[in-house]
């Protein structure tokens, strides 16, 4: 139970430091530490008894699907630190240490260093135009000057039909004024409401 403890603690430090933004959660850091220890009380009051097994392994498949985290690197924290509590539950400390040391190094070095992280990112663009303007090509010559790609992901009505809503998913080039962007938008809506902000994780891609 110490040693489930002390590679919580590590594990939340690893979880903290990586981020670079300092965006984590704080509850989130809390869990991490005392998951393992949890799991591991789990597998020693389990022991060899197969109905105890099933009966707890229907409570954590509820806890589970009760606080889904945010993203898929934080689902990636969570099995982390169940798979180190199972490791000291069932009395493989040299194997949870190991385990835990380098993955957590291997971890921390991909966020630290930026793997797989886009030069450029993709945004959601919102822009409301009134109803009597045919929306098809109505700003592609904005986006061929202010963005590498835009797709037209969503239309909608809204204000009882009179206005129209566009969803756009935009990469924006490098080293652009999103000011002068969102300006020259509002020039070719009528001065109507435009949103740009990050895209939320696809939910398709969690685990």
């Amino acid at each position: 139970m110490g040693v489930a403890l002390a590679l919580g603690m590590f594990l939340s430090l690893v979880y903290i430091f990586s981020d670079a933004k300092k965006k984590y959660s704080q509850h989130f850091a809390f869990t991490l530490v005392i998951l393992p220890v949890c799991v591991a009380a789990v597998i020693m009051l389990i022991g060899s008894d197969i109905a105890k097994a099933i009966s707890l392994g229907g409570v954590f498949a509820l806890v589970r699907f009760r606080s889904v985290p945010g993203n898929s690197r934080d689902i990636v924290n969570v099995f982390f630190a169940m798979a180190t509590g199972l490791a000291c539950g069932v009395g493989c400390i040299l194997f949870a240490v190991v385990f835990c040391v380098s993955i957590g190094t291997v971890y921390f070095l991909l966020n630290r260093f930026g793997y797989a992280v886009k030069k450029t990112q993709t945004k959601q663009l919102t822009i409301t135009i009134p109803e009597n303007l045919n929306y098809q090509g109505a700003f592609d010559d904005l986006f061929e000057e202010y963005t590498k790609s835009a797709m037209l992901e969503k239309v909608k009505t809204t204000n009882l039909g009179t206005l129209y809503e566009l969803t756009y998913v935009v990469e924006l080039k490098e080293d652009i004024n999103e000011k002068l962007f969102i300006d020259s938008l509002r020039c070719r809506n009528g001065n109507l409401n435009i949103s740009l902000g990050i895209m939320e994780e696809d939910s398709s891609m969690i685990l």
